[in-house]
């Protein structure tokens, strides 16, 4: 008898019918296919492969960026009485996750990043269950974040084979027809069915200003958002300058709640104005681009971009936060003449250039005519040779792949690494080129005459759905005509935590 899937998911989930493409990938997950789910921000990615979860037997793998995003999801299920679900991250002790491993073959949903999980020991703990589903959320990562600073997504395809090359699942919210093949190739499944549907949101405005510095973006934002009391994101490309401008609308802005978020900070840290924003305890948040992914409030209304992002796909992942309710909300980017230093810079520090490379060569030849190893701490490394963070990641990564390095251990030097020391450099130059033109591309789109909403899409997409509200700055939008749902602000004292307890438990003596 054919499983009745609304049945299953009134069932599991209280709603009556799917949204677009949700039914049609997971008949195809159920019949054992590779798919690549491309859905637009806010259209219930997650239901793709927890309603298989909860249907299928064994375990569901679900790889993750962030722990901020593992946990909401955690979260969410137990709320809705799916115990069987757990996510493995950095903050569990040592005794907590010995717990979970015990207990591996219990779950039928787990969270974890393609850090953990390419730990040999995490392997060889998921090759004693049966997988029956294998999901990479936001695939994109794969794409935009492998090739550079997190290149275990490159190695997902070799960890799907060591798991019985159980059926996969790639989900994203914006991939290009090349970011699409992209991360086909990278995950070596060629026969992916793909489902793509339309990512465009045309409940969301989209506006470009042009000002000279920074001293005119503030000018415009501080009346902005002193008039407009609602959840509203600020990105930035610098961390410093998120940090700063916080401080910044503090000063100005008396009854706005403001927090920063960026990747330097400390995990905990991160959670905490993550949750602060989710729970309506924060209303600005001035954040880089690690801030977002995932995040389920629905009353976003209003996104700024105070830096130019690196890639249109970033800033339609960003914008695409604002409005999951459908109600009309506004995308404002702030561009000067000055703002392409910082995105050049970021581009241009991002990898390794030639004298890196030469003097990392330089250093392993050394260490190899010694029969020495490397340090066994990736800081100690950096320091040595003068690398970022990133520039070691990307190179370690290279320098496995081409068998020049196992751990700590170092091949012997022979004539072959010149070979290998212009194919990382092809790699490098590749790379650079393609941000450099990402970068053209939305620089072009800033300067764009024509509709921004017609030729921001024209790369992803044939068509896109036009306007519900007002359209965009090329095509005559006006703050004077947008008036959202303004956000009542609690007092500092309905915040503190003691004093919402003693509400909770009914202890609030001043009633």
């Amino acid at each position: 008898m054919e499983l009745d899937l609304e049945h299953e998911l009134l069932k599991h989930f209280h709603f009556s019918t799917f949204r677009p493409g949700q039914k049609e990938i997971i008949q195809d997950v159920l019949n054992g296919k590779d798919v690549l789910g491309i859905l637009p921000t806010g259209s219930g990615k997650s239901i793709c492969y927890q309603l298989p979860a909860i249907i299928m037997d064994g375990l569901t793998i679900v790889v993750s960026p962030l722990i901020s995003l593992m946990m909401d999801q955690v979260k969410e299920m137990k709320a809705n009485h799916f115990k069987k679900v757990i996510a493995i991250n950095s903050f569990m002790n040592f005794e907590e996750r010995r717990e979970i491993y015990r207990k591996i073959h219990t779950y039928k949903l787990l969270f974890i990043s393609p850090e953990l999980l390419n730990q040999t020991f995490i392997i060889k703990l998921f090759q004693g269950v049966k997988v029956s589903l294998f999901v990479i959320d936001e695939a994109h990562c794969i794409s935009q974040w492998g090739h550079e600073f997190r290149p275990d997504y490159l190695k997902l395809s070799s960890i799907i084979e060591k798991l019985g090359t159980p059926p996969t699942l790639a989900l994203s919210a914006t991939a290009t027809p090349e970011v699409q093949t992209d991360i086909i190739t990278s995950l070596n499944k060629p026969k992916m069915v793909k489902h793509i549907y339309p990512m465009d949101k045309p409940n969301i405005a989209f506006c470009v200003e042009r000002v000279e510095n920074d001293q005119e973006k503030s000018e415009i934002l501080i009346p902005l958002l002193k008039k407009y009391k609602i959840p509203t994101l600020i990105y930035f490309s610098s961390r410093l300058a998120a940090e700063n401008f916080t401080r910044y609308l503090s000063e100005n802005l008396q009854d706005r709640r403001v927090g920063f978020y960026h990747a330097g900070m400390e995990p905990m840290d991160r959670v905490m104005i993550q949750q602060q924003f989710m729970n309506n305890q924060l209303d600005i948040v001035c954040c880089t681009s690690a801030f977002g992914m995932g995040i389920n409030k629905s009353n976003i209304r209003l996104i700024i971009h105070y830096h130019i992002p690196l890639q249109l796909e970033s800033f339609i992942q960003e914008v695409g936060r604002a409005g999951r309710d459908g109600k009309s909300s506004v995308s404002l980017l702030l561009f000067s003449k000055s703002d392409m230093l910082l995105p050049n810079n970021l581009i241009k520090n991002e990898l390794p250039d030639e004298n890196i490379l030469s003097n990392v060569f330089r250093y392993l030849r050394d260490l190899s005519l010694q029969d020495m190893d490397l340090p066994n701490d990736d800081v100690q490394i950096q320091n040595l040779l003068n690398l970022n963070e990133t520039q070691w990641r990307f190179l370690r990564y290279q320098l496995e792949k081409h068998n020049l390095i196992n751990g700590i251990k170092i091949m012997d030097y022979s004539e072959i690494w010149k070979d290998i020391y212009q194919s990382i450099f092809h790699v490098v130059k590749s790379r650079v080129k393609l941000k450099i033109g990402k970068l053209t591309e939305i620089n072009k789109w800033i300067h764009e005459d024509k509709c921004l909403r017609d030729t921001l899409y024209q790369s992803f997409q044939p068509v896109h759905n036009g306007a519900e509200f007002q359209c965009c700055s090329n095509c005559g939008f006006t703050w004077s005509e947008w008036s959202p749902e303004q956000q009542e602000i609690e007092s500092s004292s309905e915040l503190n935590w003691e004093n919402k307890l003693k509400k909770l438990l009914l202890l609030d003596n001043s009633r």
